[in-house]
C-alpha cells in the first residue's frame, strides 16, 4: 500500500514504481509531477518560476490528505495497493478533475528507454463540459470535447498542450514530448510517448480572463505590439527581386492605399543555410529598405532553419553540433532542393552564431522583422526518436523547437536594443507568446472549408495563450485568381482578416495563361499576382475599402493588444470570454468578439449572404444599418459580397469608424 507524506508545502505519495508530488505553483494553481523513477526531474521546460503569492494549507494523514491553494484544492487517497493514488481536484470545493483507475496502476508508464516511459494521465470525463485550446489544426470544430489531438507539430498544426474548461479551470501538460490528448466522452487522457515523468498544472479563476491570465503568469505575456503591425501586410509567393518588390510597394503608394508591411519570401537567399540576399536579384537591400521606410512600409524577410552541405556555414555548424543530428543514418530530414537538415535552435551556440549572420546580412541593411518559416520543424518522415538535439532526443523534446526558434531571434533583436519585436512564425508552443511570436496556421488550401476552419483555429489559439495570430488571406494553395469561386473567397477571407489580430494577404496563386517569367532561371519561381488589384475591378474596390477600414481600426486594435500584453486577454476572443454566464456562448464557434466592443460574424460558405447571429446581453448596433437591437436573442442578418456582418455595443465610439 502506498503512503502519503505531508510536508510544509507539498504532498508526497510513494509506493512501488511511483513517486508523486503535488505542490502549489503560485496562487490558485497546483502542480503535479509523477514518475516511476526514484526521484523527480527538476526541469521546468518553458514554465516560468512561480509567483510567491500561493496560499498553501495542507491537512490529512498518511492515508488521505488535501492540499488547498486559494480557490483550488486537491485530495489524494492512498487506498489499496492496486487501487490507490487517485487524485481529485476542486475549484471552490466543486470537483473539476478526478483521476481514473484503469487496471493495474503501473500500466500507465510503459518503459521506452533508459529512465523514460510512455506516460499516461487519465481523468474521468465531466458530463456537459466544454473544452477549448490545444493549439491549431485543420479541424472544423472549436470545442474539443469529444475529440482527440496528436501532440505534434507539422505544417498547418501547432500542438499547444493547454486547455480551458467551461468548469473554470485551465490545464497545462508541461511535457515537450510528442504524444496525444483525448478529451472524449469516456475520459480525458494525456499521453507523452517517451518522458521521464508526468508533469502538469491545474489552475482556476472566477472568469475565463482570470484563468488565461494565470496561464500567462506561468508561461509569459506577449510583449508590446508594434503599432505599424496593426495595419495591412502584403505578401505573395514570391517577389523574385528587389525591383519587383519595390514596384509593388510604389504602386500601393501611388494608389493611396495604406500598407504596413511587405514580405520578402523564401529563396531570396544564395543557399539554404546562408542567411543573406542573393546579390544577383537583390543588389542593394539597404537602399531598398530606406525607400520602403520612407513610404511607411516595414520590410519583412523570410528565414528558414534548413541547411545542407552546400552552405558556407555547414561545416562550422556541423562540427560544433549546431545542426540537429540523427540517431541513425545521414543528416537529411527534409527533401527540398536536395536533402536538408535543420539547425539545432536548442543549442546555446546556435543562436549567437546565426544571429551574427542575420545581423550582418539583414539587420544592418534595415530588416528588423522576420518571418520564421518551417518552425515546426517540417521533418519527413516524422520519426522524432531519430532526432538528436542539444535539448535531448526528439522523442522527449521535439515540441520545443518553435519556442527556441522564436527565442533565438527575439534574443538577437533585444541584444541590438530593439523593443517592439514581432516574429511571423509557423508554429508555437507554450511561452512562444513572450517572444513576440505572431503564429499563422500554415500552408492551408484556398477553400471556404479552410476559411471556416481558420476562424476556429484563431479562437483556439486565443484560448491557448497565443494572442498574436493570423491566416493567409485567401488561403495558400491552389487558388485560381480568375475564377468566380476564388474572387468570392478572397473577399470573405479579407473581411475575416480585418477582424483578425493581424491582416495579411498571402498565397501561392496559380499563374494565369500567358504568364511571362521575368526570371526563368531562378530556383523557385513566383506564383501569380496577389495584390489587392489582382482579382478584378469589383474586388479591388471592396478590398481597398476593407484595407482602409483596417487602418481606421488600428488605435482600437492597439488598445486591446496593450491589454493582451498586460493581462493575456486576446483581441480575437470567443463569445464566452466576456459572456461567461451565458450558456449559449459556449456553443458558438463561428462568431466572436473582437475586443470588448465589436461582435463579428463571418460568412464562411460559398454563395452565402445570410446567417444567424446570437447577440448576448447588451444593446447592439448593426454596423451596416446602424439599427439598435436588444441582446439575449438570435437575429438573421444579410450581407451581400460587399458587406459583412458585425455589431458594436451601444455607447462605443468605435461605431464611428464603420
Amino acid at each position: 500500500m502506498g503512503k502519503i507524506t505531508i510536508c510544509e508545502n507539498k504532498l508526497i505519495f510513494e509506493r512501488r514504481d511511483e513517486l508523486t508530488v503535488i505542490e502549489p505553483y503560485g496562487k490558485n494553481c497546483l502542480r503535479c509531477r509523477s514518475t516511476r523513477n526514484s526521484k523527480l526531474l527538476e526541469e521546468n521546460w518553458t514554465l516560468l518560476p512561480p509567483t510567491d503569492d500561493s496560499e498553501c494549507v495542507i491537512s490529512g494523514d498518511e492515508s488521505v490528505a488535501t492540499i488547498k491553494n486559494g480557490m483550488i484544492s486537491a485530495k489524494i487517497e492512498a487506498g489499496q495497493p492496486w487501487y490507490g493514488g487517485l487524485i481529485s481536484y476542486y475549484r471552490n470545493d466543486r470537483a473539476i478533475l478526478n483521476t481514473k483507475f484503469e487496471g493495474e496502476y503501473t500500466g500507465r508508464n510503459v518503459h521506452t528507454e533508459g529512465d523514460h516511459y510512455r506516460i499516461k494521465v487519465i481523468f474521468e470525463a465531466n458530463k456537459g463540459e466544454h473544452i477549448y485550446g490545444l493549439g491549431q489544426e485543420q479541424e472544423d470544430f472549436f470545442d474539443r470535447k469529444g475529440s482527440t489531438c496528436n501532440l505534434e507539430h507539422y505544417n498547418t498544426k501547432s500542438a499547444i498542450p493547454v486547455i480551458y474548461s467551461s468548469l473554470g479551470y485551465g490545464f497545462f501538460w508541461n511535457n515537450p514530448a510528442p504524444g496525444r490528448c483525448e478529451t472524449t466522452n469516456n475520459h480525458t487522457m494525456w499521453v507523452a510517448d517517451s518522458a521521464y515523468q508526468a508533469d502538469y498544472l491545474v489552475y482556476v479563476g472566477n472568469t475565463p480572463a482570470e484563468v488565461l491570465k494565470k496561464y500567462c503568469d506561468l508561461t509569459g505575456y506577449a510583449p508590446h505590439f508594434p503599432e505599424w503591425a496593426a495595419g495591412f501586410w502584403q505578401s505573395r509567393l514570391r517577389y523574385e527581386s528587389q525591383d519587383v518588390l519595390l514596384s509593388v510597394a510604389r504602386e500601393y503608394k501611388k494608389r493611396g492605399i495604406p500598407l504596413a508591411a511587405i514580405v520578402i519570401d523564401y529563396f531570396h537567399w544564395t543557399e539554404q543555410g546562408e542567411w543573406k540576399f542573393d546579390p544577383k536579384y537583390w543588389p542593394d537591400p539597404s537602399a531598398m529598405c530606406d525607400e520602403l521606410k520612407e513610404m511607411g512600409i516595414e520590410p519583412v524577410v523570410s528565414i528558414w532553419p534548413t541547411i545542407n552541405p552546400n552552405s558556407e556555414n555547414y561545416s562550422e555548424m556541423n562540427d560544433a553540433n549546431m545542426i540537429i543530428r540523427t540517431e541513425n543514418g545521414q543528416y537529411g530530414m527534409f527533401e527540398f532542393y536536395g536533402q536538408q537538415a535543420f539547425i539545432d535552435v536548442t543549442h546555446p551556440k546556435t543562436g549567437p552564431f546565426v544571429w551574427d549572420k542575420v545581423r550582418e546580412n539583414y539587420y544592418k541593411k534595415g530588416i528588423k522583422t522576420f518571418w520564421l518559416d518551417e518552425a515546426e520543424p517540417e521533418i519527413h518522415p516524422q520519426q522524432y526518436s531519430n532526432l538528436k538535439l542539444y535539448a535531448g532526443n526528439g522523442a522527449q523534446s521535439a515540441m520545443l523547437y518553435p519556442y527556441y526558434y522564436s527565442k533565438m531571434f527575439y534574443d538577437g533583436l533585444k541584444s541590438e536594443g530593439e523593443e517592439d519585436i514581432i516574429l511571423l512564425t509557423r508554429a508555437g508552443y507554450p511561452g512562444s507568446q513572450k517572444f513576440g511570436s505572431l503564429v499563422w496556421n500554415g500552408d492551408i488550401v484556398s477553400t471556404f472549408d479552410a476559411l471556416r476552419m481558420s476562424v476556429k483555429s484563431g479562437l483556439s489559439m486565443a484560448m491557448s495563450g497565443i494572442p498574436w495570430w493570423n491566416s493567409d488571406i485567401g488561403g495558400f494553395l491552389f487558388a485560381d485568381t480568375e475564377s468566380d469561386y476564388f474572387r468570392e473567397l478572397i473577399i470573405r477571407w479579407a473581411q475575416f482578416g480585418v477582424f483578425s489580430p493581424v491582416m495579411r494577404l498571402h498565397g501561392s496563386r496559380l499563374r494565369p495563361k500567358g504568364h511571362v517569367d521575368l526570371y526563368p532561371e531562378v530556383k523557385e519561381r513566383s506564383g501569380g499576382d496577389n495584390e489587392i488589384w489582382s482579382f478584378g475591378e469589383r474586388n479591388y474596390k471592396i478590398l481597398k475599402e476593407l484595407v482602409e477600414l483596417r487602418e481606421r481600426l488600428k488605435p482600437y486594435i492597439c488598445h486591446y493588444m496593450d491589454i493582451a500584453s498586460e493581462t493575456g486577454a486576446p483581441v480575437m476572443r470567443p463569445m464566452f470570454f466576456d459572456y461567461y454566464d451565458d450558456e449559449v456562448c459556449y456553443t458558438l464557434e463561428d462568431q466572436y468578439m473582437f475586443g470588448e466592443d465589436i461582435l463579428f460574424a463571418p460568412i464562411v460558405n460559398e454563395g452565402q449572404t445570410e446567417r444567424e447571429v446570437y447577440l448576448p446581453e447588451d444593446r447592439w448596433i448593426d454596423v451596416n444599418k446602424k439599427e439598435v437591437t436588444e441582446g439575449k436573442r438570435w437575429v438573421t442578418k444579410t450581407a451581400q459580397i460587399d458587406e459583412f456582418i458585425a455589431f458594436v455595443k451601444e455607447g462605443s465610439k468605435v461605431i464611428n469608424l464603420f
